[in-house]
């Protein structure tokens, strides 16, 4: 193997191991808590993107 397929296969395995890593360690998603998709960057509030969910009032 040449230099720079050595350093391709590197990179590749150290990312594969941190999503792996990332993945497992990581909470499970909530869907329900998170933003629609359609409010992102817009500085709607978080939570609450299901109308469909009860107001808690």
């Amino acid at each position: 193997m040449t230099s720079q397929n050595t350093l391709r296969a590197v990179f590749w395995a150290v990312l594969v191991i941190f999503l792996a890593w990332d993945f497992h360690t990581s909470p499970a998603i909530d869907l329900r808590f998170e933003a629609p998709l359609i409010a992102a960057g817009s500085g709607q509030a978080a939570q609450g993107g299901h109308c469909s969910m009860p107001s808690g009032k």
